[in-house]
């Protein structure tokens, strides 16, 4: 039976991370809304058969749209134990109810169900064994926690 080209791309778990983040810098407000940027300070990541570090240095540039949503921009580095360093560029979208995200930008714990949390990772590495994710698309979930991001990324295929 010949493969459809055309069918829905199906989801393989990549990885999940843990990054710890800390005290926002905000910029003030713009004209597209208020700019923070969140320094990323470490955390881990661990896929199927591998496992890294969050390189600390990384920052996640946000955007805050409007009361209820925010556009985020994460660049960080990963290094595996093998020593493979990773470039990971990751767009996300964040959308909760008003209260909840003044809440979440206050730094308090909120119901991570009330938040709509979806990003798009993109990964480059000259890492010969992991050269294939330069070569995929990615999707994630994400929880944001008051000094944690929990995301868990799928290649699509």
């Amino acid at each position: 039976m010949p493969i459809d080209p055309l069918a829905p791309p199906t989801l393989d778990h990549f990885a999940d991370l843990h990054v710890d983040v800390g005290t926002p810098q905000v910029l003030g407000q713009g004209p597209g809304g208020l700019r923070r940027v969140v320094p990323i300070l470490g955390g881990s990541a661990t896929g199927a058969g591998w496992r890294a570090r969050v390189l600390p240095g990384g920052s996640d540039f946000q955007l805050i749209v409007s009361d209820t949503l925010s556009i985020l921009d994460a660049r960080y580095g990963l290094e595996t134990e093998a020593g493979d360093l990773i470039y990971v560029q990751n767009h996300a979208v964040r959308a909760a109810p008003a209260a909840v995200m003044a809440a979440l930008l206050r730094g308090e714990p909120v119901d991570p169900a009330s938040i709509y949390f979806r990003c798009t990772p993109h990964f480059e590495t000259a890492a010969p064994a992991l050269r294939w994710i330069n070569e995929r698309l990615f999707v994630g979930v994400g929880v944001r926690h008051p000094a944690q991001v929990v995301m868990r990324f799928f290649a699509l295929n």
